[in-house]
């Protein structure tokens, strides 16, 4: 069985989409002497480089999927109900952010971020507060497919709050930002 080189580790360990740190907690080594073997400053005992190797190979084998990470059931308001029905929904739920959904299409997005932006422009509290979503709702969040890697839905991230996942159209997940912390159990 051939060694991998400190290339061959890097190249790997990219193309799984995993960090440093993953590859690290998987292998049972510090992330620093990742960094250190990758670079060619460390040399490895053999046994460190079978347990990277088994790592990557596990990783290959059964790949960290976005539902593997997203959260479900998807709470969700319609067009048709009320901003303080969206605000109670979220604050039961510790949640900032909603899908609004219409006959299982998600049709806008509602949050914390964008009543509070209408809150700052003035009008009574009362009257916003029975306003309906659909007069406030935002763009739909992004969707990926279930199956998708996880590190697919990073980038999506960056720009929205929220990404669903879907099966056969139907959606079956939310993620956000909190939800990555998943990966770092």
């Amino acid at each position: 069985m051939p060694v991998p080189t400190p290339e061959e580790i890097r190249q790997a360990r990219k193309r799984l989409g995993m960090t440093q740190s993953e590859l690290a907690r998987l292998a049972g080594v510090s992330q620093a002497y990742i960094a250190k073997i990758e670079s060619g400053q460390a040399d490895p005992k053999l046994s460190t480089l079978r347990k990277i190797s088994h790592a990557i190979q596990s990783s290959a084998a059964n790949p960290i999927t976005a539902g593997d990470i997203a959260s479900s059931p998807v709470l969700s308001v319609r067009p048709s109900d009320t901003i303080i029905a969206a605000v109670r929904l979220m604050r039961r739920h510790g949640i900032s952010q909603l899908p609004v959904i219409e006959r299982g299409r998600q049709v806008g997005s509602v949050s914390e971020d964008t009543i509070l932006r209408l809150l700052s422009s003035g009008p009574d509290v009362r009257l916003l507060l029975k306003r309906r979503i659909r007069s406030v709702m935002e763009e739909p969040f992004p969707t990926v497919d279930r199956s998708s890697p996880y590190h697919s839905v990073i980038p999506l991230l960056e720009h929205s709050p929220a990404v669903l996942t879907v099966d056969r159209d139907r959606i079956v997940g939310i993620i956000t930002k909190a939800d990555l912390f998943k990966l770092m159990r």
